[in-house]
């Protein structure tokens, strides 16, 4: 609007400019607020869900602490099916398949893990439930079914870990040569778990494991 209007002209300026602009500005207004409301009000309902999901978990691990198994069994569904995005629900889920595996469930504890690889909200949390899948199904005699899992971990995950866990499958399969190089990659890469040296002298400097 010019400076050089007088006061009559201005208000009748801005008359005519509310005319054509007063409904555009009330909606402006209107979604902005809406925008901010609506943005805290998402905020709150999701420090809502973290804290019911945290509180699931909690029982969860109470009732295993304490030997309840159907109860704990019963706080880990409704987490995981309640919240599955939640990080509780993958903590969640790794916790059951630990639970399962030291019974003697092996398909439980691939199930969770499963669970955990397809439904983790951080990608380190669902290599980190590959990882362990990887152990059980090796554990189950699943080479195969491990090697695939093993490459769906992402190429920096704990290269160490990851390298040990290649030449576990190929010792497995027979493979004395890949599982001996997997082995001193794996100690290359850092390993200080003496288990793996042991693995990788085991396997012997001709190729045959003694």
């Amino acid at each position: 609007m010019s400076a050089y209007l007088d006061e009559e002209e201005q208000v009748e300026a801005l008359k005519s400019w509310w005319k054509e602009n007063g409904r555009s500005v009330i909606a402006g207004a209107v979604l902005g607020l809406a925008a901010i409301f609506g943005w805290q009000g998402w905020q709150g309902w999701q420090r809502g869900q973290a804290e019911a999901a945290s509180m699931l978990y909690e029982q969860m691990v109470g009732r295993l602490q304490a030997g309840d198994m159907a109860a704990a069994q019963s706080a880990g569904k409704r987490l995981l099916g309640e919240f599955p995005g939640s990080i509780y629900a993958s903590f969640a889920a790794m916790k059951l398949a630990g639970t399962a595996y030291d019974n003697g469930k092996g398909d439980a504890a691939v199930e969770n893990l499963q669970w955990v690889a397809a439904h983790a909200p951080d990608p380190l949390i669902g290599d980190l439930a590959r990882v362990r899948l990887v152990r059980v199904l090796l554990d189950t005699g699943k080479q195969e079914r491990a090697e695939r899992v093993l490459t769906e971990v992402q190429k920096d995950f704990m290269p160490a870990v990851v390298a040990e866990l290649r030449g576990d499958i190929a010792r497995a399969k027979g493979d004395t040569a890949a599982a001996r190089q997997a082995y001193e990659a794996a100690m290359r890469a850092g390993a200080t778990n003496e288990l793996v040296r042991m693995k990788h002298q085991a396997l012997g400097k001709g190729g045959e494991a003694s």
